[in-house]
């Protein structure tokens, strides 16, 4: 059998990552790279210049006049600088502009595709390591290819031309210098594997110290009445010691690595230095010349020592880029809806049939149903009720799609089986904001007089409409600015402007005085009697509005 070569085979997903994201921002690393080759250019210009008006002022010529002729070459010398300059600080904005630009652009798509994962993948993930990522890691790998691979190229340049340069003027100590190369490359492989190991290592905890960090400041009312702070310093102290011991070992490393780094630089300037003071002392070299010996060199060092430092950027960018390639392998939802949905006809709405479902979390734990077998007909209101842990959670999360039966099955039936449900979760749910972005979520399109009467519906009209702003007023973090019951109300305002026929309300009212829920219930049982309505609730006044009660 004839064997096919597949370049994927060598590559690792990290590799191909990193190979990707470099092709999508292609423009920003080759104008990175091309003003990189014209500040190697300007150095060896500038090295060349150097020696020039050097041997000018020093070495006696009847072919010149060292007073005349020293102008046009110190003239040259503040030319290629005032050049050098410019082509830096041009660069420089470049990378500002261009960088900012690709981290968004990354952003957002891994963002959208997040939106887009499967919830029960997802939640295995911790909010604040997601963050971490998107924020850190995000930025690294951006780094990485806009800068670093562009600095690799030139830099790489900076070392061959210097060293033709060199070697064209004195080939022995050019090759006496490369001779020293090899010393660097073995202190640099030596330090990436556990560099590598690390760092992968302190991005996790670091991960968890803001996880920590962002857990207890979501749940600061709890912190208050807890009255102490021991049981939440404690664990943050966990993760910081994890994290200092990780960067500890690192700065080790980093450190052995970095003094063997800068003696091989110093042998080397040395070596130059001496082999150009024995020359220049027996005549063989102009003063031009070793002062060209000691540039080139330096510039010939230079690139190594970047090469050396480029190190701790890919190891960094490889460990962002392995974190960034996790969330790439979260399943994406099928089901879930990756535009606009279109307003549903009332007589589309569909019924939902349960069919023997079984289901429970994980292998070993224990079944919340087995055979379970239920109907929703269309246009139906059904109240579901029971205890706590007999399952409605799981139900909701079943007819979401958020997770899928262990055996049996959950379907939609009759006409638009594409549906998907409009939900109003327990609780707080608004986003910061102002009351019309939170509304205009459910429905872009929606006029305000739709917005107007999706929360007359909720009973949220007669507090939100006397504010001064109106559907302009401000939601801080989670609502605030709103009661409890008001926030509930607007969502629900939310829900019922979602073009979905099939709406299940979770304890969406629990919060409401019994009036005020008698209200919303009759005006959304008449407003939206030909949808398929599902309530689940632990309050009674829901079912003189249910056609049929489901309790678990």
């Amino acid at each position: 059998m004839k064997f096919k070569f597949r370049p994927s085979i060598l590559l690792s997903p990290t590799v191909r990552f990193l190979f990707r994201q470099l092709k999508g921002n292609r423009l920003q690393a080759v104008l990175n790279a091309t003003s990189g080759l014209l500040l190697v250019g300007l150095d060896l210009a500038f090295v060349w210049a150097t020696k020039r008006a050097v041997d000018i002022a020093t070495l006696p010529s009847p072919t010149h006049n060292a007073a005349t002729d020293l102008h046009p070459a110190l003239a040259l010398i503040a030319f290629i600088m005032v050049l050098r300059i410019a082509v830096s600080l041009g660069s420089r904005w470049i990378r500002a502009i261009l960088g900012v630009k690709a981290q968004n652009h990354m952003r957002r798509e891994l963002f959208e595709r997040l939106l887009c994962c499967q919830w029960v993948s997802l939640k295995r993930h911790h909010t604040a390591a997601l963050t971490n990522r998107l924020e850190r890691d995000v930025a690294d790998v951006v780094s990485f290819t806009t800068e670093t691979v562009p600095a690799v190229f030139t830099t790489v340049a900076q070392f061959i031309g210097a060293f033709c340069l060199l070697f064209f003027m004195d080939h022995t100590l050019a090759i006496i210098i490369i001779l020293l190369i090899p010393f660097f490359a073995l202190s640099a492989k030596a330090y990436a594997r556990p560099m590598r190991r690390l760092s992968h290592r302190a991005r996790t905890h670091d991960s968890a110290v803001w996880a920590v960090i962002q857990e207890t400041l979501s749940r600061i009312l709890v912190v208050k009445s807890i009255a102490h702070t021991a049981p939440f310093l404690g664990p943050l102290k966990e993760q910081q010691q994890a994290w200092h011991q990780c960067i500890l070992k690192r700065t080790k490393y980093s450190t052995w690595s970095s003094g063997l780094m800068n003696f091989g630089f110093a042998m080397g300037y040395f070596l130059t230095f001496a082999w150009g003071a024995c020359r220049l002392a027996d005549g063989s070299i102009t003063y031009g010349a070793m002062l060209a010996f000691v540039q080139l060199v330096g510039q010939i060092q230079s690139p190594v020592r970047s090469l050396s430092q480029f190190v701790p950027a890919f190891i960094t960018a490889f460990t962002a880029a392995d974190r960034l390639t996790e969330l790439e392998r979260i399943p994406l939802d099928d089901t879930a809806p990756h535009h606009a949905p279109q307003p549903a006809a009332e007589e589309k709405a569909p019924g939902i049939r349960f069919e023997k479902v079984t289901f429970s979390y994980t292998k070993v734990s224990r079944k919340i149903f087995e055979g379970f077998t239920y109907d929703l007909p269309p246009q139906s209101v059904t109240a579901v009720m029971g205890e706590t842990g007999t399952g409605k959670t799981t139900l909701v999360r079943l007819m979401l799609g958020l997770i899928t039966p262990t055996e049996g099955k959950v379907e939609f039936y009759g006409t638009d089986t594409n549906s998907v449900p409009a939900y109003v979760p327990q609780g707080n749910s608004l986003f910061s904001g102002t009351v019309k972005s939170n509304l205009l979520m459910a429905c872009p399109q929606a006029t305000d007089e739709e917005l107007k009467k999706a929360l007359w519906c909720a009973a949220a009209d007669t507090f939100v409409m006397k504010r001064p702003l109106g559907l302009n007023t401000a939601c801080g973090e989670a609502g605030d600015g709103f009661s409890e019951g008001q926030a509930q109300r607007i969502a629900i305002a939310r829900c019922l402007l979602m073009p979905s026929s099939v709406k299940i309300f979770d304890e969406a009212t629990s919060s409401l005085d019994p009036e005020t829920e008698s209200i919303v219930l009759e005006r959304i049982a008449q407003t939206y009697r030909h949808h398929t309505l599902v309530f689940i609730t632990h309050r009674p006044e829901v079912l003189k509005y249910a056609s049929q009660v489901l309790r678990l």
